[in-house]
C-alpha cells in the first residue's frame, strides 16, 4: 500500500489572467491550471506563456498545467514546450497508449459515469503500469454530455475510496469552498482540483479561492490531528 502526504494539492484551474494567478500563489495553492481546450475558460499559447513565467518566477515549487481534449500529441508536446508546462492534464477520450506520446508528465482525467469500483481500480491499475509512479496522476470528475471539465456537478465520492488509498488520485467536479472539506475527510485524495466553484459570473473569485485553499487547509489539520 503506498503512502501519500497528508497535505492535499490544491490545482485550481481555469485562470486566464497574469493577475488571479499571481493571487492564486500567494494564497498557497500548489497547481496553476491553464485550458487550451475550445471552452469558455481558454486562453491563447501567448497568454498561457505570460501566466506561465509569472508563476515561475514568483515561485519554483508551484506546477504549471496545461489542459487539452482530445488534440493531437504533437501539438501538445510543442505548446507544452512553448509555453514551458510543468504538468499535461488531459481531459478528453485519449488512451493510455496516447498518454504515452506526452512528453511531459501527465495527468489523465478520468469522467465518472457507471463504473463500479471494481472497473475504476482496474482502469487506473492497467494505467499505472505504463508510467513511473511519480509521472502518473489521476483526475477523477463528474461525466456531462458535452462538457470535458468545468462541469460544477458532483459525482459519487464513495466511488474513490478505495483507488485514492493506492493510486495519486485528484478529485474534481461540483468543489467549492463549502463542501471540499467533507470530501477531504471522506476519500483522502491526493489532491483536489476546482474551476467553477470559485467563480462569479464566469470569473475568478479571489475571496473564493482564498477561502477554498483555507478550507483544505484546516481540514488537513483535522485529518491530521485524528491520525
Amino acid at each position: 500500500m503506498k503512502e501519500f502526504s497528508s497535505s492535499t494539492r490544491i490545482k485550481i484551474c481555469g485562470i486566464r489572467d497574469k493577475a488571479h494567478a499571481l493571487a492564486a500563489v500567494e494564497a498557497g495553492v500548489d497547481f496553476v491550471g491553464l485550458v487550451f481546450a475550445p471552452s469558455q475558460r481558454q486562453v491563447s499559447p501567448a497568454k498561457a506563456c505570460e501566466i506561465a513565467s509569472a508563476v515561475k518566477k514568483s515561485s519554483d515549487a508551484i506546477k504549471v498545467v496545461g489542459v487539452f481534449v482530445n488534440a493531437p500529441s504533437s501539438q501538445v508536446n510543442e505548446l507544452a514546450d512553448f509555453c514551458a508546462l510543468d504538468w499535461v492534464q488531459l481531459s478528453g477520450d485519449e488512451s493510455w497508449e496516447y498518454c504515452r506520446e506526452v512528453v511531459r508528465p501527465v495527468i489523465k482525467a478520468i469522467r465518472i459515469d457507471q463504473q463500479s469500483p471494481e472497473e475504476l481500480y482496474a482502469e487506473l491499475s492497467a494505467g499505472s503500469k505504463l508510467f513511473p509512479a511519480q509521472e502518473f496522476i489521476t483526475l477523477l470528475d463528474s461525466r456531462v454530455e458535452g462538457k470535458y471539465g468545468g462541469t460544477g456537478e458532483n459525482f459519487n465520492w464513495n466511488l474513490a475510496q478505495r483507488v485514492t488509498k493506492k493510486f495519486p488520485v485528484i478529485i474534481a467536479g461540483g468543489l467549492d469552498p463549502k463542501n471540499v472539506a467533507r470530501l477531504i475527510e471522506r476519500v483522502s485524495p491526493w489532491g483536489v482540483d476546482v474551476s467553477s466553484g470559485v467563480e462569479t459570473g464566469g470569473v475568478k473569485d479571489m475571496a473564493k479561492i482564498k477561502a477554498f485553499i483555507e478550507a483544505v487547509r484546516k481540514a488537513d489539520e483535522k485529518k491530521q490531528a485524528t491520525t
